[in-house]
């Protein structure tokens, strides 16, 4: 499971066993976790993180969407 972001208390990183689904993250922060849509941002399963911290990681992820998508096509393909 490479990492491709940390920001703050969080773990972005990819599956290595995923690459027919569409471009996704999956993100981590203790015993939370949360899957994120990439193309757009969007909440796929949540696991613990509440409503003000699902936003707040939203927010991380649209900031960084070019890069992790970029990330995603190195590993995955197009």
């Amino acid at each position: 499971m490479p990492s491709v972001l940390r920001s703050g208390p969080y773990r972005v990183y990819f599956y290595s066993h995923e690459p027919n689904e569409p471009a996704h993250v999956h993100v981590d922060r203790d015993d939370q976790s949360a899957k994120f849509w990439l193309k757009p941002v969007a909440l796929a399963h949540n696991l613990g993180f509440s409503p003000v911290e699902l936003r707040h990681i939203q927010r991380i992820l649209k900031e960084s969407e070019s890069m992790l998508l970029e990330k995603w096509n190195a590993r995955f393909g197009s």
